[in-house]
This record gives structure tokens, sequence and C-alpha cells, in this order.
């Protein structure tokens, strides 16, 4: 799950934990940001697959330049792109799966609102 996040997205590893009242984790984000992304896994318990190949997390790059350099970092540790269930996300971007199936778009376009 790390590298998907950490060298395919660039993202910052901000904190580990182990064994917290039975859960490891780990929080990856962008240092300053005010968000980030946290996994846990608990132990003794097999984590499932994303539900549904719509279960989405949108990365709106709309610098061309900076969306392909998201692209080129992402296939270079080796993750390719797979066709999004819903098609509107291929026209303007690229959806990579991670490793418990949940999808992330990298789209070249701007969020209006």
């Amino acid at each position: 799950m790390v590298p998907f996040y950490r060298d395919g997205l660039g993202f910052d590893v901000l904190y580990r934990f182990a064994d917290h009242d039975g859960f490891d984790g780990i929080m990856l984000g962008s240092r300053g940001a005010p968000y980030h992304l946290e996994f846990t896994k608990a132990h003794g318990h097999a984590a499932g697959r994303a539900p549904t190949q719509e279960n989405l997390l949108i990365f709106y790059l709309p610098d061309l330049p900076d969306w392909q350099a998201a692209v080129d970092r992402m296939e270079a540790v080796g993750y390719s792109p797979v066709p999004a269930f819903n098609a509107y996300w291929d026209r303007h971007g690229r959806t990579f799966e991670d490793p418990d199936g949940y999808r992330i778009v990298l789209q070249n376009s701007a969020w209006g609102i």
C-alpha cells in the first residue's frame, strides 16, 4: 500500500504507529496540507477489497505538465492505468487501482465548485 501512495502519488509518510489498541497504521499526505490519508490494519483481521470500481478518490491537476508528471511517476514505479468504470474519467484522466482495489483518478481538469 505504501509504495502506491508514497512512490506513485508522491505523498510523504507523515506518521506511523504500531499496535495501538491492536491496530498498525500509517498516515500519508502532503506536509502542511489540511488533510491526510490514514491506512490501518487490525491484527488478526484480513482487509477486504474495495466494494465497487466506482469508489474513487479524484485528484484534479489542471496544469498539463503537472498532470503528465503525476501519470508518468505512477507508471515509472510499476502502476498501469486501468479502464475507468465510468468512461467520463477516461476522457481527461487516468485511473489507477491501489493494492486493495480502491481507485485513484488523476484528472487533467480543474474542479470548478
